[in-house]
């Protein structure tokens, strides 16, 4: 059996040990969180949407050696199990999305809804972005619209594309 006298000394051991092991902690922590605030790429690191939006912005040598035809352009996006489709309509100039619109074609109450919405919010997200940098992701509650979306510009590429 372990004396009274035995067990404190334990007692205390251990609380030293413990506040020593609290000052690399903090260190380490702090390292971990200004090493997180360090930006390389800060346009990648800019937030470029609003929130419960997604836009992700990316640079390749591909999207650099891409030209588009200057012009107007329409396709139609599907997506979903459904499937629904949404028609974006987009303007080029020098490779940029200069004007945009989206119509839903939803019927179902609820699926028109986040169509509208999506509708409404896309156009303060993508106009002026190049569109090699475009893909959208949840946009105004709208979390399948956007696929829909993204088809559509795909297609919009490949129609303009030199």
């Amino acid at each position: 059996m372990s004396k009274p006298h035995d067990l404190q000394s334990k007692g205390k051991s251990m609380t030293r040990l413990s506040k020593m092991m609290k000052v690399p902690i903090v260190w380490i922590s702090a390292a971990l969180i200004v090493a997180g605030c360090a930006t390389v790429d800060r346009e990648a690191a800019r937030p470029v949407s609003a929130p419960n939006t997604v836009v992700t912005r990316s640079r390749s040598a591909s999207s650099q050696d891409s030209s588009y035809a200057d012009g107007v352009y329409t396709a139609t996006g599907q997506y979903g199990s459904l499937p629904s489709s949404i028609t974006v309509t987009a303007t080029l100039s020098d490779n940029a999305i200069t004007a945009i619109e989206v119509t839903p074609h939803a019927t179902d109450p609820t699926s028109l809804d986040y169509q509208e919405r999506f509708a409404e919010a896309v156009p303060a997200e993508v106009v002026g972005r190049p569109i090699d940098e475009l893909r959208v992701g949840r946009l105004a509650g709208s979390s399948g619209t956007p696929d829909g979306f993204n088809a559509a510009i795909q297609r919009i590429k490949e129609q303009s594309r030199r």
